[in-house]
């Protein structure tokens, strides 16, 4: 099978490679999935520059790259119950690959014909999902997302204008393959355009009307200016780092808003899913099937085409949302 593999920890502009390998089979507890689609993240480049805490490190040399995808089982080992012909998702490890060996208890199953761009990220959704669960925002309330362009910047939006929730997306600069207005944002915030006094700006776009939450992937002195614009008792989801300056909040302003400030990590992360998430996930399947739910994406790339793919997502992001499709 043809997998991208890495040898040494690097940038994954450096050290990446196309190699055939032998098809992986299942042992005992395990499956072996014919992967249609992986998703191509930040987490991704992260795990290849050995970047995450135990035990998600790479076993080098010869790791195969890739932590979210979807396939159909084409074997199981002994102890499984999960039927062959099964559409699943999962969050492991050697994903960018034509075949994959995973733990049965990692894996989800997902609804037969449902859509292959939102099985590949999956993960995402059930973050997105998750992280508007934990900022409380409520109907009528305002959530203010920081890379609005982002995956699942767009996936939150959608699931809070389900809610009825206000949304005012920010981004760096507008992109013409992506319309967030037409996405549910009530209005989007462009920082090329206006650089200067963002809460100021913020007041300006929510008709004077405090955040209530704010849901952040960047950090820094944007994160810094949305914090004066937070209602009393806000939260704060922080699930990303693409500013490399810090922020700063005085005691005054976190006790007197009384602010909550939390990380999230995906759900997934370390752990499997448990047998009392599945009425969730299945209604996340459902909620997100469906056309007028999109995912947006620039391009499904094969495997061929890692290094177009890898350069484009990790150099220019903005650019949108790529992914690797294996042959069916």
């Amino acid at each position: 099978m043809k997998a991208v593999v890495f040898d040494e920890i690097g940038s994954p502009l450096e050290v990446l490679r196309l190699r055939d390998l032998p098809i992986p089979e299942a042992g005992p507890n395990e499956v072996q999935v014919k992967m249609l689609a992986a998703s191509i993240n930040p987490g991704d480049f992260l795990y290849i520059q050995s970047l995450y805490p135990e035990p998600k490190k790479p076993a080098l040399p010869g790791q195969v790259a890739g932590n979210h995808g979807a396939g159909i089982i084409t074997k199981v080992g002994p102890g499984v119950t999960l039927e062959p012909g099964t559409l699943v998702a999962f969050s492991h490890l050697d994903t960018w690959a034509e075949y994959a060996v995973v733990p049965a208890e990692r894996l989800m199953p997902l609804p037969a014909g449902y859509p292959m761009e939102k099985a590949a990220q999956f993960f995402n959704l059930i973050t997105a999902r998750d992280m508007l669960e934990e900022s409380q925002v409520q109907p009528g309330q305002w959530l203010a997302l920081t890379a609005g362009n982002s995956t699942v910047a767009t996936m939150v939006l959608q699931l809070a204008r389900a809610r009825k929730v206000n949304v005012l997306s920010i981004v760096r600069k507008k992109q013409e393959h992506l319309d967030l207005r037409a996405l549910g944002a009530n209005h989007v915030l462009e920082l090329a355009a206006h650089p200067d006094d963002i809460d100021k700006r913020v007041s300006e776009l929510t008709g004077g009307q405090d955040v209530s939450a704010i849901i952040d992937a960047v950090g820094g002195k944007l994160l810094e200016q949305l914090l004066k614009s937070t209602a009393f008792r806000a939260r704060v989801v922080v699930y990303g780092l693409y500013s490399p300056e810090r922020f700063s909040l005085h005691n005054y302003e976190l006790l007197l808003k009384e602010l909550r400030i939390s990380a999230h990590v995906y759900r997934y992360f370390f752990d499997p899913p448990k047998p009392g998430d599945e009425p969730m996930l299945r209604e996340l399947a459902a909620l997100t099937a469906p056309p007028e739910f999109q995912v947006p994406f620039r391009a499904m790339h094969p495997l061929e085409d890692f290094k177009a793919a890898v350069e484009e997502s990790f150099l220019r992001p903005e650019s949108g949302k790529r992914f690797f499709r294996m042959t069916p």
